[in-house]
């Protein structure tokens, strides 16, 4: 034990008094546990399938037939959205959301069968790919035979009656109550059954922030000790990254590339998100960036209403700045539908430039480790540059590798010099295939909208 005098000035002079010193290590930070990500997914690419809409036919088999062009895309890790069965007692529409659960344990028969579904899995790794699915914990069909075996369960409401997740308008699910320790069982026991005996890779789970941390941080010790998994929160909170999760959304930087592309705020704004990011979150925290999804989609619009001519530089954005890029099945082919969510509504397929586009930028991130994910590739340094209204500037330099990304977020020509020494260096202009050099004077010329992505 140590001690430490002090001096006390007393009435009758100064005093000396024993108080304990704090030790040594006292007020050093503990050490931060966060989870280790899968080494498969540190350059990974998340192509995600709406199974209803992805084929004509609508099933696990016409989706497999489909995965060697998905992976000629550039694609790692194939994200489905519920395969579950779906309730019918207060369904939405014709067919229902797949986010009605009846039954954690079985695939919906729609899709296929299990079977099929195994045999999905399998033609997935044949071809170097991993396989997460949607998870539903917060809530259930209300016709899921849980209702009935364990209705203690469920959420009451003032009245004593199970209800919907309050402050929403989901009334086709009846909502859980994570209080009780059989329902944290059950669940998590069905969680581990399809990474043991189904063989998939990990999950995407659904408002993962209405459910416990807890909750969370349990399951995935458990899921890991079977293998090493992938889990996806559809939540933006930097704690759900401490145990559980190895990536989480970014809503908000597709809500600021909206913003910047509709003319509501300018590139100051990206700059901006990306300082939060890199102050706020934890250190090697994967934030999921994305153009699209089904949500975005089906209920606020399509790509090209989303982003309009800014397109082509958001999505450039999304796969050479920081974060896992995401694409929804579709946007290859210039789909222009908001895919409906309770009725069969298959995407037309197409020959589109935006398939080359994401081909191009997928195997950068592949082959250029200064765009891997987390402490695994280099960090995005901001290049101030002299139209910082509307122009967004960045390099990641892993020594060997680096990737100098320029963006303009404008309708006019640009031509841009830059400050500081961090961007200079040699490259290849990575779409033009042009040797360029790049020196603390050099001048870029920028397309309305355009942008350039030079690597090394």
């Amino acid at each position: 034990m140590k001690y430490l005098a002090v001096g006390v000035l007393a009435l009758a002079g100064c005093t000396q008094v024993a108080v304990e010193a704090p030790a040594a290590d006292e007020f050093e930070p503990a050490p931060y546990v966060q989870v280790i990500h899968p080494e498969w997914a540190m350059n990974a690419a998340v192509y995600q399938i709406n199974t209803r809409q992805f084929t004509p036919d609508g099933t696990f088999r016409a989706a497999m037939a489909e995965l060697p062009r998905v992976r000629a895309l550039g694609a790692d890790i194939l994200w489905l959205m519920p395969i579950h069965p779906i309730g019918e007692k207060k369904r939405k529409g014709t067919l229902g959301s797949p986010y009605a659960v009846r039954d954690y344990r079985k695939v919906n028969p729609e899709f296929g069968t299990l079977e099929d579904f195994k045999a999905f899995v399998d033609r997935a790794h044949e071809l170097g790919m991993y396989v997460i699915i949607d998870w539903v914990a917060n809530h259930t069909a209300w016709d899921n035979p849980l209702i009935e075996s364990h209705p203690e369960w469920y959420t009451r409401d003032a009245a004593g009656e199970i209800t919907h997740t309050t402050g929403t308008d989901w009334t086709d699910i009846a909502d859980l109550d994570f209080s009780q320790p059989g329902l944290r069982r059950y669940m998590t026991e069905s969680l581990e059954y399809w990474v043991r005996d189904v063989g998939i890779d990990g999950y995407r789970c659904d408002v993962a922030g209405y459910v416990p941390l807890d909750f969370w941080n349990t399951a995935r010790r458990r899921l890991d000790a079977i293998k090493p998994v992938f889990m996806l929160a559809e939540w933006e909170s930097r704690d759900m990254h401490q145990q559980a999760f190895d990536m989480t959304y970014a809503w908000s930087l597709h809500d600021t590339m909206h913003r910047v592309a509709k003319g509501d705020a300018d590139a100051g704004a990206l700059r901006g998100w990306y300082f939060g990011h890199a102050n706020i979150w934890p250190d090697n925290a994967l934030r999921m960036s994305f153009v699209s999804n089904h949500d975005k989609n089906t209920w606020e619009g399509t790509q090209f209403e989303m982003f309009g001519h800014a397109l082509e530089a958001a999505i450039v954005l999304t796969v050479t700045g920081e974060g896992m890029p995401l694409l929804y099945n579709g946007q290859e082919a210039g789909n222009e539908k908001r895919l409906e969510f309770f009725e069969r509504d298959p995407i037309a397929w197409r020959e589109h430039p935006l398939a080359g586009l994401y081909t191009r930028l997928f195997a950068l991130l592949e082959e250029n480790r200064a765009l891997w994910h987390g402490n695994a590739g280099a960090p995005m340094v901001q290049v101030d540059n002299s139209a910082p209204a509307a122009v967004f500037s960045y390099v990641r330099d892993a020594g060997s590798d680096a990737v100098f990304t320029v963006l303009n977020f404008s309708g006019e020509p640009r031509s841009v010099t830059f400050s500081g020494s961090s961007h200079t260096g040699r490259y290849r202009d990575y779409f033009s295939g042009n040797d360029v050099d790049v020196s603390v004077d050099s001048v870029l010329e920028l397309e309305p909208w355009g942008y350039r992505v030079l690597v090394r």
